[in-house]
């Protein structure tokens, strides 16, 4: 598998908020975390750095290499679970954390079937003829367009586009959401954050893929979020099976 990633802090923001980790387990399976964080000050930083920490470090002792879809399932679940405890934990103790929390896509690709278990907004999209959006979000807007208030298409310009409804370490506990998807070969994965979601189309996201190779393409979906604003951190995460 080809895994390419990267991040940046966007035109606007003074720094990045967003961390992200991603790596090939030792049988060849891909794993890749991307995280939001949100809170004032460092903490958004702090709630994103923490889960993507815990969440690598769970998974890379937990994870052998007999286990299967329903194993690596539980697995990532109980590695957003830990994130959110720690993350929880921290803020309870300092009143300059309280609030910070962050979103999480974590994904591993094992035998062609790829695991994803995720909180918030950040995405994971399945790219091959076609892009398809594998994860629903939890925000305000999403509740909307499935209660039949909003368009989706007018889902991006909404005044509360950014409020999320679910974040690891805002609340004691986290209701993680889990899919498993069959991927063949080729095709691709890409995890990403809002940052690039807000700024750059799914039709551009399959654009720029079908033009230029995946380490090329990470790169340009990165600077096309910049072009089009570059309001917010933007990290991207591609994986081609």
């Amino acid at each position: 598998m080809l895994i390419f990633s990267k991040t940046d802090k966007g035109k606007v923001r003074e720094s990045n908020q967003d961390a992200f980790f991603c790596c090939e387990l030792p049988d060849g399976s891909a794993f890749a975390i991307v995280c939001d964080g949100m809170g004032g000050a460092n903490a958004g930083n702090l709630a994103s750095e923490t889960a993507v920490k815990r969440i690598r470090d769970y998974v890379i002792n937990s994870y052998r290499t007999n286990m299967d879809d329903v194993g690596i399932e539980k697995m990532l679940k109980n590695a957003i679970v830990s994130a959110n405890i720690e993350i929880y934990d921290m803020a309870m103790k300092d009143a300059m954390l309280l609030g910070m929390g962050t979103t999480a896509v974590v994904s591993i690709i094992k035998d062609n079937t790829a695991v994803i278990s995720y909180v918030g907004d950040s995405r994971c999209y399945k790219i091959s003829d076609t892009i398809k959006q594998l994860t629903t979000d939890h925000s305000v807007v999403q509740s909307l367009i499935e209660n039949g208030k909003l368009k989706p298409e007018d889902a991006k310009f909404h005044p509360r586009k950014n409020v999320i409804t679910r974040a690891i370490g805002a609340e004691e506990n986290v209701a993680p959401d889990t899919i498993s998807v069959e991927l063949k070969s080729g095709e691709k994965l890409l995890l990403c954050t809002d940052g690039l979601t807000n700024f750059v189309d799914t039709g551009e996201i399959k654009n720029i893929f079908e033009i230029h190779k995946e380490q090329e393409a990470v790169e340009k979906l990165i600077e096309k979020a910049n072009q089009n604003g570059g309001g917010d951190n933007v990290t991207v995460v591609a994986i081609t099976v």
